[in-house]
């Protein structure tokens, strides 16, 4: 039996185009109700030419240390997607390592303002 999942984006633009707000919403998502969001990434992989659309937006209030953690949490969801979709450990490991370094380096950026 198939069964359809739906998840919505709210993307509110300024009269520049800046992403004011973000706001979503999923049929399988824990808690009932519109979810805000500061930050927002979306690949797809696209069969006809083999190739990823990417949809990234952040709001004018992320923070820069935010969206480097972000950036590095996407990156170790993506090592989880990589070891799951495939089994191959090698570079699952290796993009966790990197999380690891860019994570002690946002600590020492943190730590040094």
């Amino acid at each position: 039996m198939t069964r359809k999942e739906k998840i919505t984006l709210d993307i509110t633009l300024n009269e520049q185009n800046i992403c004011e707000k973000i706001e979503w919403d999923a049929t399988q998502k824990p808690i009932e109700g519109i979810e805000n969001a500061k930050a927002m990434a979306l690949a797809l992989w696209e069969d006809w030419d083999k190739g990823t659309a990417k949809i990234d937006l952040w709001t004018k209030d992320m923070e820069v240390h935010e969206m480097k953690r972000f950036c590095i949490e996407t990156i170790s969801g993506m090592a989880d997607t990589i070891r799951k979709a495939t089994g191959d450990e090698v570079m699952a490991m290796d993009m966790e390592n990197l999380c690891e370094r860019l994570h002690e380096r946002l600590k020492s950026e943190l730590n040094n303002a």
